[in-house]
């Protein structure tokens, strides 16, 4: 077993903070952090930035040169051992000297899953994994979770009153929360690769569902649940820069279709689901066959309800604003009536935290 000191833990810690800085514009690969150390001092660092370029270490030992030999090289992720868009990472540190090679996990991809640790070990370099490597799975819970379920990682995000309730009775919402929880929710935008709404969401309120930050240079995939086609071909979302539009049906008129795919749609026919409408794991399969890894839903009561039926729901971005909205207001979520409360509960709290004027729960399921 591995024991690391506490120089090795300051360093992936810092690998792991450089990785972040990915995380809105790496997909579909994953954000991973490089640092490269020889006689106690950061002698050079990287972190994968977009697909097609450089990745962590590579970029790290071409700002270290020939400084790069006999450094050791924290990596949140394990080397790359083939070659894809890039040369393999796992040869760029053997060729530039490299003595040690901490690793915090494995790459869950197949194709390097072990093989680039072992490169490295064939090749003499001293090689230790494990250190943080919850985070580091953390940081790539989609990437993860595709290679390992053949699925993206779903987040459902709900903004409501403090009755639970998610609009009036009208359809009305807005202002529901304040600008720094809309902030949050385009940062859980930016770090996906795809939002996800229902036909009823675009009909009610016409959204954009694009990236507004500062600086975005990647947007995810725009997806609509739309059994029927009736999406309108001069909807926000034709007209706003964002993603490319995934329209997902279960039936197609030809004079419909025609007309949502010239204004830039992609229409994808799926499968009925079990509670009728689109079936929802037909849509996870195919935004994953899309490379995407993560997908942000944010919806109306019914879509959210039959995501969390169908069980696709990873973890749950509740947004609670400090407002009472009566008994005639929409409900949080579209459930059939409950009968019983389970024990041991079926969602736990993972994180909860003050957002301006709201309050931000974020659950998962199980009981914790």
């Amino acid at each position: 077993m591995n024991q690391f000191s506490a120089t090795d833990e300051r360093w992936m810690r810092r690998a792991l903070r450089l990785a972040v800085r990915g995380l809105r514009t790496s997909a579909p690969n994953p954000a991973v952090g490089c640092v490269l150390v020889k006689d106690d001092r950061v002698i050079a660092e990287g972190f994968h930035v977009r697909a097609g370029e450089a990745h962590a270490e590579a970029a790290a030992l071409a700002a270290a040169g020939g400084a790069a030999r006999g450094a050791s090289a924290y990596v949140t992720l394990e080397p790359c051992s083939h070659h894809g868009r890039t040369p393999p990472c796992a040869e760029a540190l053997i060729e530039a000297g490299v003595r040690r090679v901490v690793v915090a996990t494995r790459d869950p991809n197949p194709r390097v899953n072990g093989v680039g640790l072992e490169r490295l070990r064939e090749a003499g370099i001293r090689v230790e994994e494990g250190l943080y490597f919850k985070q580091s799975q953390l940081l790539n819970r989609g990437f993860f979770r595709h290679f390992e379920t053949g699925r993206p990682w779903l987040t459902l995000k709900i903004a409501a009153s403090l009755d639970g309730k998610s609009a009036l009775a009208d359809g009305r919402s807005q202002w529901l929360t304040g600008s720094l929880s809309r902030a949050a929710v385009q940062r859980g935008r930016a770090r996906s690769g795809a939002v996800l709404t229902g036909i009823g969401t675009v009909l009610a309120d016409n959204p954009s569902l694009n990236v507004r930050l500062p600086g975005t240079i990647r947007q995810p995939l725009r997806g609509v649940l739309d059994s029927t086609l009736r999406t309108p071909p001069d909807a926000r979302l034709f007209q706003v820069e964002g993603g490319a539009v995934q329209l997902f049906c279960t039936e197609a008129p030809k004079e419909r279709r025609r007309a949502l795919e010239a204004a830039g749609a992609t229409v994808h026919v799926v499968e009925v689901g079990e509670q009728g409408g689109v079936s929802i794991d037909a849509v996870l399969c195919k935004l994953a066959g899309l490379e995407v890894n993560e997908v942000y839903a944010e919806c109306g009561a019914t879509l959210a309800g039959a995501l969390l039926v169908a069980g696709a729901v990873d973890e749950l971005d509740l947004f609670l604003g400090p407002h009472l909205l009566g008994p005639t207001a929409s409900p949080l979520v579209a459930l059939d009536a409950v009968t019983d409360i389970p024990a041991p509960p079926a969602w736990h709290t993972v994180a909860a935290q003050r957002v301006g004027r709201d309050s931000r729960i974020r659950l998962q399921p199980g009981g914790g």
